[in-house]
């Protein structure tokens, strides 16, 4: 498990109030039942015809560290809400369950859980507020990534979004979700130092115009960092600011280093780009890349490409950092199984538009010639085609073994983009994606319903038989 990401004892305390009220009256009445909860999405958000998963590894950092600590306690009882016993209790609460779960960077359709968590039901609930806050964020900016990285084509594009990013937790997890899904690196220092993600920087406008002119700050600049330096051309004219990168690419030749790139932060970026290139070009810069950046999306960047921009790179920020057409996902928490007493009871919603499928699931994917084909919602027990998608985490509470390195879950996100069909990674309307049910799901769905038909309502304990 990768450092930096530490969770002191009271980080149990990040949970809804409903949580512990929900885990004291279980306390009292059923307190060693356990049970299964799956987290999925319900909908796709507009324009999105898959979803990426990300924040498993923090996900599991929480479950493996929950407990609460005196402050805590002591916090607690100040509310006098809970009795004694039951805050006594809460002292011991450790996550004792099972967790199965797809592997980061897989892509992911509704209906279909990410994360199966199975366990005492007290410890099960309690966990529900975290896990929809990181898996939630981290799949939200891991799917918006994925897109921008579609839309460049090969073009690095670097993550610019720390400082209109929600806090300092998002902008931490950005960076890493963003990186998982494909960008080349982040402006973020702290998430470079804790992930291990590349770090990419230039400078502002605001060094340029500190100096008497825009040729002085270059020349300090590369003073400085003589070795691929990125120079800010447009703080100006940005034309002149590139024939003024121009001079100090030749006075780095001279003393063997070499200028990197220009950027370009604003303006009519297809014109200007076209320009800035015939510029270098002509001075046999053919080397010095011209980046991008300032309130760029991927349908910005799909369409500077499509109309040739001689671009090399992107640095996206506001956009990418708060997944601006999409902000949220409908990502929910809901049991599906109680075990009382030894006995497996399945479980399952019939609100509209919130429905959820009882028992205990698997998610199956098939393929053909490199590409995703469907996938199939079944019971766990159940052998239907397909490769199962939910592997064993955790078990009693305990990892099952050493998770990937981000690197590599970069990796899986890159094959598993490439593997979907063509129509779903597409930025304009979205398509469907066929996830269909198992004939044991849909029969669990019917007994279900046999069952709250012949129990008149104020006799209804519908998970029994």
């Amino acid at each position: 498990m990768q450092q930096g990401f530490v969770v002191p004892g009271n980080m149990a305390m990040l949970t809804d109030l409903y949580e512990l009220t929900m885990a004291a009256s279980y306390f009292e009445h059923r307190q060693n039942d356990r049970a299964t909860f799956d987290l999925f999405v319900r909908t796709l958000p507009p324009q999105r015809s898959y979803l990426m998963f990300a924040g498993l590894e923090q996900a599991l950092h929480y479950l493996t560290h929950l407990s609460f600590d005196d402050d805590a306690i002591r916090y607690l009882r100040s509310t006098r809400l809970f009795s004694a016993s039951f805050l006594s209790y809460l002292r011991t609460v450790r996550f004792r369950g099972h967790v199965d779960a797809m592997p980061e960077g897989t892509v992911f359709f509704p209906q279909e859980p990410v994360m199966r968590v199975t366990g005492n039901i007290i410890e099960s609930q309690i966990v529900e507020t975290f896990l929809l806050n990181t898996i939630n964020l981290q799949s939200l900016i891991a799917t918006k990534a994925s897109r921008v990285v579609e839309a460049a084509a090969g073009r690095p594009v670097v993550d610019f979004g720390l400082r209109r990013a929600q806090g300092m937790d998002a902008g931490l997890k950005v960076a890493r979700a963003a990186y998982l899904a494909g960008c080349a690196g982040t402006s973020n220092v702290l998430a470079g130092q804790h992930y291990g993600i590349p770090i990419f920087g230039t400078m502002a406008h605001s060094f340029v115009q500190s100096f008497p002119s825009e040729m002085a700050s270059f020349r300090a600049f590369v003073e400085t960092f003589p070795t691929g330096t990125t120079l800010l051309i447009d703080t100006y004219e940005t034309l002149q600011g590139a024939r003024q990168a121009v001079v100090v690419a030749r006075e780095l030749a001279q003393r063997g280093h070499r200028l990197g790139g220009v950027r370009l932060d604003s303006g009519d970026l297809l014109a200007l780009s076209r320009s800035v290139r015939r510029i270098l070009d002509q001075q046999r810069l053919h080397d010095v890349q011209i980046f991008a950046s300032g309130n760029l999306t991927e349908h910005r960047i799909a369409e500077l490409i499509r109309r040739g921009a001689p671009i090399d790179a992107f640095g996206v920020g506001t956009d990418l950092s708060v997944s601006a057409d999409a902000p949220s996902l409908d990502v929910v928490y809901k049991m599906s199984e109680v075990v009382r007493g030894g006995r497996r009871f399945p479980t399952l919603k019939l609100s509209p538009k919130k429905r959820t499928y009882p028992g205990r699931k698997q998610v199956h994917r098939r393929e053909q010639h490199g590409r995703y084909i469907g996938d199939m919602l079944a019971l766990e027990e159940e052998r239907v085609p397909g490769r199962p998608l939910l592997r064993p985490v955790l078990r009693g509470g305990r990892l099952v073994g050493p998770l990937p390195s981000l690197s590599s879950v970069r990796a899986h996100a890159a094959a598993e983009r490439a593997k979907l069909p063509s129509r779903l990674r597409g930025l304009g309307k979205a398509h469907s994606y066929p996830v269909r049910l198992s004939a044991g799901v849909r029969r669990a769905v019917q007994e279900f319903r046999r069952r709250l038909r012949e129990v008149p309502s104020e006799q209804r304990d519908v998970s029994m038989p």
